[in-house]
């Protein structure tokens, strides 16, 4: 049976070199269609990961307060996000006050989305994210401090000008085995002493990532143009099963400060941390179905192209089929053979297509995300047993037709 088979292989790669030019083009749009498919959705893999990476950071028992909605858009399909009124800093603080709850608060506001930094003759991209936030915030917002310390109660109040930055920040502005802690750096205009240094998180879908500098929330208020600004609460419970009974206690802390009425609709937003990566990730999946659904186009195209040239072939090859069946090749041996020229021309597609799906989603990966090397191998797998089916589908109407050719009129076709 194998040596059957092998001789099987061996008589299609002689045929598609024979068809050189028709099998090539078939095998191009197979590579084309598992080239998109692989590659879109070995991307897809990479983005869940990074996006679930980067929420994990947060952790499972943190939970958020802000002003509006939070929902995730893409185009122009799906429902806007409701906003109220913005949260106050007397709000917020009033909050963290009266939240009587085992758990660890934070009150954060946006101070600039582009800040320019400077130290000495070096100086930033002015894309650098500010955040006011008091002595919490680096617990509840999922960072940890690599070196130097936090701020204390007393300079949160104060608004001292200290700033705990970075690691990207660090690394544009000192050698690795420079300290940056007690350097003075400018904010735009105004001048701060580094105090902490943050651990790497990353940069991936823009979470904050490294590219942030986090100043004491009054200092915030006091030097930054914050019209109408709004303030983010941040609320760390000590453990998961608690975080029902914190949101539950939360909710109606929040609606006491923010004086909602007996029956009214709340006027704020509780998220957990996980809920944007879940709802991204299901808007992911919806661009991964389009992506398949292209793919399967594509498959499809290539399939009738493939069937096409396996008629053809058939109808070039009377005689070779005739003299086969005279030499004692059974029905069956040839529709064989010919169902095998149709998948190893599939397979030799489906390679291409699956190796520069790979190649060309990992650079993406690489290029966007700063991701490393992914080896999809559930898609590889699964591209590998689509080639196989498109090549049965293809060639069972050519393999069936070669296999009834009457031995006789075979040979003397031409």
């Amino acid at each position: 049976m194998a040596l059957l088979v092998s001789e099987n292989v061996k008589v299609a790669f002689h045929s598609i070199r024979s068809q050189a030019l028709r099998t090539t083009l078939t095998i191009v749009i197979i590579a084309l269609g598992l080239t998109v498919l692989v590659g879109i959705l070995a991307l897809m893999d990479i983005i869940k990961s990074s996006i679930n990476s980067n929420f994990s950071n947060l952790g499972a028992n943190t939970f958020t307060i802000r002003n509006r909605e939070t929902t995730v858009r893409i185009g122009k399909g799906g429902k806007k996000p409701k906003k109220y009124r913005n949260i106050t800093y007397e709000e917020a603080m009033k909050f963290k006050k009266d939240f009587n709850f085992p758990a660890t608060v934070s009150v954060s506001t946006m101070a600039s989305w582009s800040a320019k930094l400077a130290y000495g003759s070096k100086k930033s991209n002015p894309n650098i994210q500010v955040f006011g936030s008091d002595e919490n915030y680096i617990a509840a917002s999922g960072y940890e401090l690599e070196d130097g310390r936090n701020f204390t109660e007393p300079e949160v109040i104060s608004g001292a000008p200290l700033v705990i930055i970075g690691q990207e920040i660090k690394t544009t502005f000192f050698s690795n085995k420079e300290s940056a802690v007690g350097k003075n750096i400018r904010i735009g205009s105004s001048k701060y002493t580094i105090v902490g240094v943050l651990k790497t998180k990353g940069s991936g879908m823009g979470f904050g990532g490294d590219k942030i500098c986090v100043v004491p929330i009054q200092n915030a208020r006091q030097y930054f143009s914050i019209p109408n600004a709004t303030f983010t609460i941040n609320v760390l419970c000590r453990t998961v099963p608690e975080m029902n009974i914190a949101i539950g206690e939360a909710t109606g802390t929040m609606r006491q400060v923010r004086k909602v009425d007996l029956g009214d609709n709340d006027n704020f937003e509780i998220t957990k941390s996980d809920n944007i990566a879940n709802m991204l990730n299901d808007k992911i999946q919806e661009v991964g179905l389009v992506a398949i659904i292209i793919g399967f186009i594509t498959l499809t195209g290539s399939a009738v192209g493939l069937m096409n040239i396996m008629l053809v072939s058939v109808t070039e090859r009377t005689r070779e089929i005739g003299i086969r069946k005279a030499l004692g090749a059974t029905s069956k041996t040839i529709q064989n053979q010919f169902l095998i020229e149709s998948i190893v021309i599939c397979l030799l597609g489906g390679f291409f297509g699956i190796f520069f799906g790979i190649i060309i989603g990992n650079i993406l990966s690489l290029a966007v995300f700063d991701a490393g090397f992914y080896m999809p191998w559930h898609w590889v797998l699964g591209g590998t047993g689509m080639c196989i089916f498109v090549g049965i589908i293809s060639g069972i109407i050519p393999a069936r037709r070669a296999a009834k050719l009457d031995p006789i009129e075979s040979l003397r076709y031409e």
